[in-house]
């Protein structure tokens, strides 16, 4: 095993002395929630932004309980009304993307320089979704709204300049949404999706202790990974669902995946067992492991070595799995 990346493994120890969840009361987590990330030169540097090139819009849709917030990503916006337009609109591709954060934190600007990015690359529009958080609402509400959030993404994708294929995205507990999005989306009978880019996803809820190996591995210690199931399934979530432990489920028919996870990563495992359950099933899968690096290495470009190589190998992969046929774009 190689060693760990240690500007990851330093930023990893400040992170959570800054963001102790772990022994965070609810109270606590949700007053954390409030507070805003600072936007300045060192973050941005940190996470990442948005290309200079990108227009971003953020908009409230219909959602379960009310209004959802999505921010909606493009880059050289295509008039639809068009006869050159509507071919180019046909050709381009819908991603909805879905932020981690344990299912307690996080939000849109944790996906500014991932999604702006595949609207550059792929030439996608992205739908990144604010879903609500746990502990205030509990599974399965934050399934509820991402799978709300995809319909209304297609059902709109005209308007958005957007018909092509659709595909999802999502790192850590966004991974598992993403995941059980494409899930609920089979049973319903759509919207029909193309391609699933799963980032260190967690898949199974049901393990106890996933990691006690290394109880203090950077951004996800044993007690962490135990503090966000607590607070994401409250006193009456089912660990054993499969809208909550996807590896659980029935895979048969769903879209091909691109599966990515670190070396050192605790729920590395996670993502090497949904990739071997999705190929049992038939599906298509590519499975990347990334030497050296800990759980949440994408999600800090400023920091990490592999963080570009493996949003380039994101944006080439979704490049292939939502393009359309010459033959259809005609």
């Amino acid at each position: 095993m190689a060693r760990m990346d240690l500007r990851l493994r330093v930023w990893g120890w400040l992170t959570r002395r800054m963001v102790p969840v772990a022994t965070m009361s609810d109270a606590e987590v949700i007053a954390l929630q409030g507070r805003p990330v600072p936007v300045n030169a060192v973050t941005s540097w940190l996470f990442g932004a948005v290309a200079p090139e990108v227009n971003v819009t953020d908009r409230a849709v219909p959602g379960p309980a009310g209004d959802l917030k999505v921010r909606v990503y493009e880059s050289a916006p295509v008039d639809a009304g068009t006869a050159v337009g509507a071919r180019a609109a046909a050709c381009r591709p819908l991603v909805v993307y879905l932020h981690g954060g344990g299912f307690v934190l996080g939000g849109p600007d944790m996906g500014d320089w991932m999604c702006g990015a595949v609207a550059v690359s792929v030439g996608a529009v992205v739908v990144s979704v604010d879903y609500r958080l746990a502990p205030s609402h509990v599974f399965p509400a934050a399934v509820e709204d991402c799978y709300a959030a995809l319909a209304w993404a297609a059902d709109n994708a005209a308007e958005l300049g957007a018909t092509g294929r659709i595909g999802v995205m999502g790192e850590s507990a966004g991974g598992n949404l993403a995941a059980v999005t494409c899930l609920i989306a089979r049973e319903r009978g759509g919207p029909a999706i193309s391609h699933q880019a799963l980032i260190y996803p967690t898949t199974d809820m049901t393990k106890e202790n996933p990691a006690a190996a290394n109880p203090h591995a950077p951004f996800l210690s044993a007690a962490e990974i135990s503090a966000y199931k607590r607070l994401y399934l409250g006193p009456e979530g089912d660990p054993a669902s499969p809208w909550a432990s996807p590896l659980l489920a029935d895979h048969a028919g769903l879209p091909p995946a691109l599966i990515q996870v670190g070396e050192h990563d605790p729920l590395r495992d996670d993502g090497e067992r949904y990739a071997a359950a999705l190929r049992a099933a038939g599906v298509p899968v590519r499975f990347t492991e990334y030497v050296g690096m800990p759980h949440g290495f994408v999600n800090f470009p400023g920091l990490s070595r592999a963080a570009h190589q493996a949003l380039a190998e994101i944006c080439a992969e979704q490049s292939a799995a939502l393009a359309v046929p010459r033959a259809s774009a005609a």
